[in-house]
C-alpha cells in the first residue's frame, strides 16, 4: 500500500522560552532547527512506520532544501516529486512556551507557492492507494491533485492546516468527493460547521481533532469520541501530523477507521513526549506498545 503525500516541506525554527511568554519584548529561550512542513511531516511519520510513500512539494535552491531533500530521503521517503524552485526554502517559527506548547507560529510557504498544477504527475497520484493533501497548497494545485487521484478511484485526504488556509479552501470541499478531512474545531467552523455539513457535501470521514481533549471520529455509522493517550508533553510541534500519518497507515494497514483514529493517538503521545518534530526512533512496533 503507497501514500503520495502533496505539500509543504519546511526548515522548522522553533523558539522555546525558559519562562512564560511576555509580549511585546525579548523573551529568553533556546533555538533550533529541524526539518518540517505539514506534508514532509506526515511522509516521514508514513515512512517510519513501514508505508511506501512518496513526498510532492517545492522547496528553494539553497543549503536548506538540498538538507530538506537528503533528509527527508534518508527517513525512506522518495523524493523525486520534490521541485526545487529558484529562491529561498520555507520556513516555520514556532514559539512555545515553557511547557511545549505552541504560543504563536508564523509559516512562510513562498516555495510551496510556486508547485503548480503543471508540476504534478498525474501517473503517481493514479497510482496511489491513499492521497494526502496538506492545506497550504495553492487552490488550483490542490484541486489538480484531487481530481487526479479522485477520478482514478484513489481515495483522498484533506488535512486543512489552519483557520486561514481552511477558510481559503472551503469553497472546494463538494465539488469533488472527499474520503477524509481532519479539522480542527476552528478549521470545521470555516469549513461548514459541523461533520453532518461536512458530510452532506461528500465528505465520506471527518475526523475532528481537539489537542487535550481527543477527538471526534464522525462517519457514516456515527460519531465516535475518542480521549489522547496520556504522557509527558516536551514539544506538541509536529503531534498533529503524527496522528494523521498513524491513521492513514492504520487504514491502509487493514484497521477500521476508529481503529486507526485511536493508533493515531498513540502516535501524537510519542511524539509530543519528544523534542523531535519527527520522532526518529518513530515505528509501528512503538505505536503498539502506547495502544
Amino acid at each position: 500500500m503507497t501514500v503520495v503525500v502533496v505539500g509543504g516541506a519546511n526548515l522548522d525554527l522553533k523558539a522555546r522560552t525558559t519562562s512564560a511568554v511576555v509580549r511585546g519584548t525579548s523573551n529568553p529561550g533556546t533555538l533550533s532547527t529541524s526539518p518540517g512542513g505539514v506534508g514532509r511531516n506526515i511522509a516521514e511519520n508514513l515512512a517510519r512506520l513501514g508505508t511506501p510513500t512518496a513526498l510532492v512539494a517545492a522547496v528553494g535552491d539553497d543549503v536548506f532544501g538540498d538538507d530538506l531533500v537528503a533528509m527527508t530521503a534518508a527517513a525512506g521517503v522518495e523524493v523525486s516529486g520534490v521541485r526545487r524552485a529558484a529562491g529561498a526554502t520555507g520556513t516555520y517559527l514556532a514559539v512555545l512556551e515553557p511547557s511545549g506548547e505552541l504560543s504563536v507560529g508564523v509559516a512562510d510557504m513562498a516555495a510551496t507557492a510556486t508547485l503548480g498544477p503543471e508540476h504534478l504527475d498525474a501517473r503517481l497520484l493514479a497510482s496511489a492507494d491513499l492521497v494526502v493533501l496538506d492545506g497550504n497548497l495553492r487552490n488550483d494545485t490542490l484541486t489538480a491533485a484531487w481530481t487526479h487521484a479522485t477520478e482514478a478511484g484513489v481515495r483522498v485526504l484533506l488535512d486543512p492546516v489552519s483557520v486561514p488556509k481552511a477558510a481559503a479552501l472551503a469553497p472546494l470541499v463538494g465539488a469533488r468527493p472527499l474520503w477524509c478531512a481532519t479539522p480542527n474545531a476552528g478549521e470545521l467552523a470555516v469549513l461548514g460547521g459541523s461533520p453532518a455539513a461536512l458530510h452532506a457535501r461528500g465528505v465520506a470521514l471527518v475526523w475532528v481533532r481537539r489537542g487535550p481533549c481527543g477527538s471526534v471520529l464522525s462517519g457514516q455509522d456515527g460519531e465516535t469520541q475518542l480521549a489522547t493517550v496520556p504522557g509527558e508533553v516536551v514539544d506538541v510541534t509536529g503531534a498533529g501530523d503524527a496522528m494523521l500519518a498513524a491513521f492513514c497507515h492504520a487504514v491502509l494497514g487493514g484497521a477500521s477507521p476508529t481503529e486507526a483514529a485511536a493508533y493515531g493517538h498513540a502516535a501524537a503521545a510519542l511524539t509530543v513526549a519528544s523534542p523531535e518534530t519527527v520522532r526518529g526512533d518513530l515505528s509501528d512496533e512503538l505505536v503498539r506498545s502506547r495502544l
